[in-house]
């Protein structure tokens, strides 16, 4: 045949496609490089996003389900201004009404058809053309022509809107035509699905792994998803009659199937975060941490007021970041914030770990926030604020610092194995025993616990604190221990016991014999009030209070002074005046009003003069309310000012309690959320891939949310996710 044809050469061409450049196509025969794409990685900004005709034909309608899955993108932001003939416009929130088709892209400050974006096709010049599709609609003085997008009954579209309906009505689809299913098949499989999602619920809620090593019908180790679904199916005989009559190819046990109920129940919590949240303001709460398999993860906490006045903090989700620049961090903030349809221009607060990457003053994640956003305040975890400081005071005083070496030596000899360990153990038990039969101790639920020393670590004062307080307790018992180890230990043992226990002797023996007199002259001159005059001596007394206990307080104050900006002072000292304790004690109109003025979005000129109003009829309102006399802190302020429906009375007033309120002091939260990731990326565990792992996280962390989401909306996202053989 090859002498009758004559071929034509191929051209291939060689460079790839580049996700921020969709090809352009003029002719549908042509053909063309498709994109690659992954679910997790579509953008949520309209703005950025691939048109869909970049994407392969096979992958349409997988992407259109996603996004119709999350609805049009309407992140609440401070929208900017552009001038139109010398006069300021920009886009409003009012024009979201009866247009449920308008989503705004925060990156190109457009407006953007979400039905013509995903079905939309040769629309022409219909209704602004491609306006709405790729470059975005941005004349803000010509708001018609909204309207005119819309056009008439056969417009694009409607067209586009129509067929965004058809693709979610399962009975429409061709599959759903050829395959005819009964009402008892539907009721049955709902009866199935309704057991796979308590199986799920009950396993993410303990934070329990889902897979076996022998998944086989025989199998005894099928893993607890399995296990799980057979138990309930045992104790029900409508689950288990519905299981055994089940095609073998639907039994809806496949991995994927699990995750994709799991990625279900995760959107559904989030939405419902989302929706608490609400149009408000909020602070992010953000730290770095390693998982076991050393991938470097991002977590972010939300916090705000919800619309009963309580304060929240939840979590949002998590992120591998490849890189933990401060710039890389300040992208995936905004990708994760963007997913859920919250913008930057929302943040009144930042609160992260001392970490340079995140506070520094020229280049810090903090700073770039800032840069966009002058009302966001960074306030470093006052935890660990305290935490450091008292490390730091430690290690720079050198009778402190000597102090916690001996202890820490001390720890180390004591409980350097397991047998001096037990020996210690007995020891305190046998000490416990005599106070009790003694009458020393107390005895009853909860006292006389087991206890043991443990070296403290550098970042948690806790743990220096709590090394101190088992040594008191245990003192006894760990001389016993140390002179055990003189006589039976090893020569190196030998020496280190009887270094430790000669220092501690010499230094009780001098005191018993040489400073008594001193001492008992140094209280009693201290109880009596009479200064000592012409003495030269160093006595004990001096030596722990002015040279120890003074000096020791100054360097702390000093180094406190050094972590708090100008800034955070003055808004910490202006919000302790809203605390209502002891009948607003504290409060104070003109710190109040320079409180507002920190936060010029909030309060715009006309709204200072509105609240110094509001604050002198607010003050003499509570002052004499019996329900605000025995508030205890501003939280409870915010909450009774909801209850009694005073918030709508003094809305200003509110205002600032919410502020207050919002900016974060500490990031717990963050801490226990990644407690909670060791807990679900476990060793066993250690190649959950990033969705797989967030969806997990948000379930477990956020369980009370996920409990008050009914199956039947977790089961119709479920089944909206995907072309599914069977349908509800």
């Amino acid at each position: 045949m090859d002498k009758y044809l004559i071929k034509k050469p191929r051209t291939q061409d060689s460079s790839p496609v580049q996700d921020s450049s969709p090809v352009q196509d003029s002719s549908p025969s042509s053909k063309r490089s498709r994109v690659d794409f992954n679910l997790e990685n579509l953008p949520s900004d309209p703005g950025l996003r691939q048109k869909i005709s970049s994407y392969h034909p096979n992958n349409h309608d997988e992407i259109r389900r996603y996004y119709l899955g999350k609805g049009p993108c309407r992140p609440p932001h401070d929208y900017p201004v552009s001038y139109f003939s010398g006069k300021p416009r920009r886009f409003r929130v009012e024009w979201y009404e009866n247009r449920n088709w308008l989503e705004y892209s925060i990156a190109k400050d457009a407006a953007f058809c979400f039905y013509c974006y995903l079905f939309g096709k040769g629309v022409g010049k219909q209704g602004g053309g491609d306006t709405f599709v790729t470059k975005g609609f941005r004349l803000w003085n010509q708001v018609g022509k909204l309207d005119s997008h819309v056009g008439g009954v056969n417009s694009a579209h409607n067209q586009a809107v129509k067929k965004s309906e058809d693709l979610q009505k399962e009975e429409q689809h061709i599959q759903s035509v050829l395959v005819k299913q009964s009402n008892q098949d539907k009721a049955n499989y709902r009866i199935q699905l309704n057991a796979i999602v308590d199986c799920v619920r009950f396993l993410l809620f303990r934070g329990l792994a889902f897979r076996g090593h022998d998944e086989s019908q025989d199998s005894s180790d099928k893993g607890n998803f399995l296990e799980l679904l057979q138990f309930l199916g045992d104790h029900n005989e409508s689950i288990n009659e519905v299981m055994q009559n089940t095609w073998k190819n639907c039994k809806l046990t496949h991995p994927d199937i699990q995750k994709d109920m799991v990625n279900a129940i995760a959107h559904e919590t989030s939405k419902a975060i989302i929706e608490d949240l609400g149009n408000g303001f909020f602070s992010i709460l953000v730290d770095e941490s390693r998982d076991i398999s050393v991938k470097e993860q991002m977590a972010l906490v939300l916090r705000y007021v919800n619309k009963q006045g309580i304060i929240i903090e939840r979590f949002l989700g998590i992120v591998h970041v490849a890189s933990t620049t401060a710039l890389s961090l300040k992208c995936a903030i905004e990708g994760l914030l963007c997913e859920h349809n919250l913008s930057l221009s929302r943040l009144r607060g930042q609160g992260y770990d001392g970490a340079s990457n995140m506070q520094g003053d020229i280049n810090g994640l903090k700073t770039l926030i800032l840069k966009e956003n002058k009302s966001a305040f960074y306030v470093h975890c006052f935890a660990h604020q305290l935490q450091l400081t008292l490390v730091a005071v430690a290690k720079n005083h050198i009778n402190i610092a000597d102090f916690f070496y001996v202890v820490s030596n001390l720890v180390t000899v004591v409980g350097g194995s397991c047998k001096r360990r037990d020996a210690l153990r007995d020891a305190q038990f046998a000490k416990i025993k005599e106070d009790l039969e003694n009458g020393v101790r107390r005895s009853g639920q909860g006292l006389n616990q087991e206890t043991n020393l443990k070296r403290p670590g550098d970042t948690r004062w806790g743990s220096y604190y709590g090394t101190i307080l088992n040594l008191i307790l245990m003192f006894s018992a760990v001389v016993d221990v140390l002179e055990i180890i003189e006589e039976d230990g090893l020569f190196d043992q030998k020496v280190e016991a009887r270094s430790i226990m000669r220092v501690s002797k010499q230094r009780l023996q001098v005191m018993r014999d040489d400073e008594w007199t001193s001492l008992l002259t140094e209280v009693s001159s201290f109880f009596s009030g009479r200064p000592r005059r012409n003495t030269q001596q160093n006595t004990n007394l001096h030596h722990y209070r002015v040279e120890l206990f003074y000096t020791v307080i100054d360097m702390q104050l000093q180094e406190l002074n050094n972590r708090f900006s100008e800034v955070n002072t003055d808004l910490l000292i202006c919000m302790a005046c809203l605390n209502p304790s002891n009948s607003f004690v504290a409060f104070d109109k003109e710190k109040l009003i320079h409180l507002a003025k920190f936060y010029p979005y909030d309060f715009p000129g006309t709204d200072i003069l509105a609240l110094d109003s509001q604050l002198q009829n607010f003050i003499f309102d509570m002052r004499n309310n019996d329900l605000f006399l025995e508030l205890q802190g501003v939280s409870e302020l915010a909450e009774k000012l909801v209850s009694t429906r005073k918030h709508e009375t003094y809305p200003l007033v509110y205002l600032l309690v919410k502020l207050a309120l919002t900016l974060p002091v500490a990031t717990a939260t963050v801490e226990r959320s990644f407690s909670a990731m060791k807990f679900i990326k476990n060793e066993l565990r250690n190649r959950m891939g990033d969705q797989w792992m967030n969806d997990c996280l948000v379930v477990y962390i956020e369980k009370d949310i996920a409990c008050s989401i009914d199956n039947e909306t977790i089961m119709q996202r479920f089944q909206n996710m995907k072309n599914r053989r069977r349908q509800l």
